[in-house]
């Protein structure tokens, strides 16, 4: 086989393995995938087996009012929660004119260390960082979606519809490392009113911080 005809069935039997919205996912080696029939699984470099919430979270959970998914509502500086989450790519149908960008116009990200996460801001400004217990990397709140607006439910970026469906839905403990920003939060949204989410997600931020009603977008 010539080398031409070479290259060519290397990049076809690569390309699912790499496929990715974003230019941050790491080609990884046979040694780091397993494939279970149904899609790409990642073994070593993508831990997708959080660890359950403990059982003292759970019992202070129970006590808390309910979004309508039913998960507790937190205040603002809880930082150990239980969430609900989902997972999202965007080769999806509602995220195809976005493409590789997120909510702030940056590219999603998804490496071994950072990856990004789309909340309702209002619940986790733009900005907030947060660890899955069990999980080595950090996510990032950078994007948000319709569906989330008005829950404490967390969307997980992942690359491909196989990691987004081995994702699927789930209930993990967070801790949140760092808190975003209202402010910055409020000026990237003020910009966007003409969103019916975008505009509940803003009224919630000043319905939390009066201070921030006049704030202008950038």
């Amino acid at each position: 086989m010539n080398r031409p005809k070479l290259l060519v069935l290397a990049a076809v039997l690569i390309a699912p393995i790499v496929t990715s919205c974003g230019p941050n996912l790491n080609i990884l080696s046979k040694g780091d995938i397993e494939d279970h029939g149904h899609g790409i699984k990642y073994s070593k470099n993508q831990n997708f087996s959080p660890n359950s919430p403990s059982s003292s979270l759970l019992s202070k959970a129970a006590s808390k009012p309910k979004d309508k998914h039913s998960m507790p509502i937190y205040t603002f500086g809880e930082r150990n929660r239980v969430v609900r989450t989902t997972a999202y790519t965007c080769s999806e149908d509602d995220h195809l004119i976005y493409g590789s960008k997120n909510a702030t116009g940056t590219n999603l990200r998804y490496s071994d260390r950072v990856r990004s996460a789309a909340a309702d801001w209002s619940f986790y400004p733009v900005g907030t960082v947060f660890k899955v217990k069990g999980m080595s990397q950090l996510y990032v709140v950078d994007d948000y979606g319709s569906a989330l607006t008005g829950t404490g439910t967390i969307d997980m970026y992942q690359p491909s519809k196989a990691l987004m469906n081995q994702w699927g839905r789930r209930n993990v403990e967070i801790t949140v490392v760092q808190w975003g920003s209202f402010t910055r939060s409020a000026e990237l949204l003020a910009g966007r009113t003409k969103f019916s989410h975008c505009r509940q997600m803003l009224a919630n931020i000043h319905r939390q911080r009066p201070d921030l009603v006049n704030v202008a977008s950038r």
